[in-house]
């Protein structure tokens, strides 16, 4: 009889369990969720992860924004009967990185404190993908470079170059580094300093007689000077004033078109598309910055955004950044209006590119010291 009435009481209990569960809902489900890893920001000052001072530390804190949701989504009632106070605890080490079950205690709404306990995560363990590491500064390359008594276009008291020596960045300003090359500095000398540099950075991968033959055709005051025309656009200013103007599509929308072309000189590079988006985007293009490679890039992937080649004026210069050989053989055939000898560009007649009226007066090259000077400081 007595062992009848404690299964009795058994199956009681065990069906008000069932019942418990299945029908009374918890007021506040303890639920945890990973957020993704964007929320570790690297600190400017330190260097240091944020909300995390090393690889040991619990990262569970109640001020990191991994917190669980029922701590970071309270009621708007709770949030208005009960202040917020800071935290100036420091976060506790976990043991090897693993979060272990702990209990917390909560006021409720009336001001009760409840038990609430922490679900453990050391089976399956949690392992947080680490961030990527900084990529370290590139190295210098060769920090010395050629100089040049270069007197300035204007004595603007608010320019650049008065500017800079004034600021944190004036140890690090050269004002004698000539910005364009041309057929005074193709010597056998400068050959031989800058065919240790490879790429836009020096002479490494262009032959003497083929840099001769470029910078040869270079030999005019205009070819030696960014702003050549500036006497004639100058109208008694003291200043230069630059638009320099790029093609991710910030602008549009922006009605900055008027403004952009008010300036004395305006920059493009690249695929510049500048036709039906005049009032956004301007539509001057005084200096258009390219290598040979991305010239014919452009003409590849942006046509269907409108590209139809470098913009085509009466004030429009054609600055190339050196591109191992290409840019030499392009600019050389450019400026004698003669087809591309060799290389990639073989044949080509760059006054479809630039125009037949196109002549060595339009056409400038950055200097391979300043280019590497650019890239090192």
């Amino acid at each position: 009889m007595a062992s009848r009435r404690r299964q009795l009481l058994c199956l009681i209990g065990f069906s008000l369990l069932i019942f418990f569960i299945l029908c009374v809902k918890p007021e506040r489900p303890l639920t945890w969720t990973l957020q993704p890893l964007e929320y570790f920001k690297e600190s400017s000052d330190s260097g240091k992860l944020l909300n995390r001072k090393s690889d040991g530390e619990n990262i569970w804190s109640t001020n990191s924004p991994l917190a669980s949701t029922s701590d970071s989504k309270l009621s708007d009632r709770h949030k208005k009967t009960t202040p917020s106070t800071p935290s100036n605890t420091e976060p506790k080490p976990a043991d090897n990185n693993v979060l272990d079950s702990s209990k917390s205690r909560s006021s409720s709404v009336d001001g009760s404190e409840t038990n609430r306990t922490r679900i453990s995560t050391k089976a399956p363990s949690v392992k947080l993908q680490q961030p990527t590491p900084e990529a370290s500064e590139p190295p210098i390359i060769e920090d010395t470079y050629m100089t040049e008594d270069i007197p300035p276009q204007t004595y603007c008291p608010d320019g650049v170059r008065s500017r800079v020596t004034k600021t944190e960045l004036g140890k690090r300003f050269l004002k004698n580094i000539p910005i364009l090359q041309w057929a005074k500095h193709a010597t056998p000398e400068q050959h031989h300093r800058l065919r240790q540099y490879p790429g836009a950075h020096g002479w490494k991968d262009i032959d003497y007689k083929t840099l001769v033959a470029a910078l040869s055709a270079l030999n005019t005051s205009a070819n030696q000077q960014l702003f050549d025309d500036w006497q004639d656009r100058r109208n008694k200013s003291e200043c230069i004033r630059c638009a320099v103007v790029g093609n991710g599509g910030i602008l549009k929308d922006s009605k900055k078109g008027e403004e952009i072309d008010s300036h004395h000189y305006v920059f493009r590079a690249n695929g510049a598309v500048t036709k039906g988006f005049e009032q956004d985007v301007g539509s001057r293009t005084t200096h258009y910055t390219f290598t040979a490679k991305t010239l014919m890039i452009a003409f590849r992937d942006y046509q269907g955004l409108g590209y139809r080649g470098p913009p085509l004026s009466k004030e429009t210069r054609y600055v190339f950044l050196p591109d191992f050989d290409r840019s030499y053989l392009m600019i050389k055939a450019a400026a004698t209006h003669t087809l591309v000898e060799r290389g990639n560009e073989k044949g080509k007649d760059p006054t479809k590119f630039f125009g037949q009226d196109v002549s060595a007066e339009k056409l400038k090259m950055f200097h391979p010291d300043f280019l590497r000077y650019i890239r090192n400081r």
